[in-house]
Parts: C-alpha cells; sequence; structure tokens
C-alpha cells in the first residue's frame, strides 16, 4: 500500500466523520420547515402593508414553532443512514421529501406547496 493510497483513505474516512456529525436532526428539519414557512409568507405577504406584515411576522414568531410541532413532528419519518439523512413528511395531502447532508437541506419534492399549506392553517 502507497503513501496515497493511506491519503486517499484517510479523507474518505475523514469525510465520512464530518457527515456523521453534521447529519441533521429532526428538531434541524423542523427548524428549516419552520424557515420555509418562514420565506413563503414573505412571499404571500408582498401586497399587504407594513403594519400587515409585521403582524403576520409576530403571529409566526409567537405560534410558527407550536405551529410546526404540531402539524410537522407527527407526520415525518426520518430514515437515518449516519452520513445523511430522509425526511418524509405527509402534511394536509402533499408528501414532502428532504435529504439532510452535511447541517443542509435538499428539497427534492413537495416543499414549497406544503409550506404554503400550512401557512393558510396560520390564518
Amino acid at each position: 500500500m502507497t503513501v496515497l493510497h493511506l491519503v486517499i483513505i484517510v479523507a474518505v474516512l475523514s469525510a465520512g466523520i464530518v457527515l456523521a456529525l453534521t447529519n441533521p436532526t429532526t428538531e434541524d428539519y423542523l427548524a428549516f420547515v419552520e424557515q420555509e414557512l418562514e420565506k413563503v409568507l414573505d412571499r404571500m405577504d408582498q401586497n399587504s402593508s407594513d403594519r400587515e406584515k409585521a403582524f403576520i411576522r409576530e403571529l409566526l414568531r409567537a405560534n410558527g414553532k407550536k405551529l410546526v410541532e404540531g402539524t410537522v413532528r407527527p407526520k415525518t419519518i426520518r430514515r437515518n443512514w449516519g452520513v445523511a439523512s430522509r425526511f418524509e413528511t405527509n402534511v394536509l395531502d402533499v408528501r414532502m421529501v428532504v435529504w439532510g447532508v452535511g447541517g443542509r437541506f435538499i428539497p427534492i419534492q413537495g416543499v414549497q406547496e406544503a409550506t404554503v399549506r400550512v401557512g393558510r392553517l396560520a390564518f
């Protein structure tokens, strides 16, 4: 075995360790969904007055976590592969699939539609 082979093995193992340590949890996923909800609500209220926008933001700050906890958490299945996780949520007749890798989330299906529907529940 050459030094190059050892360097490659150490690099691959190091990358695996870093990915395992930064593998998102369910709480990280719920925070991601909450952030997506905020983004959708920001786009939805572009035609609203500043006062209405402030009210919506305050309402989301006060109740957003409860809304996500009560609506999304019970309907979410996390498949953990150590270095990555697949989150599948069936909420309000929408199937949402998101991959979590390296502390980041990659939406695959239904995130926009689901967050719009959850946002509508707030009102």
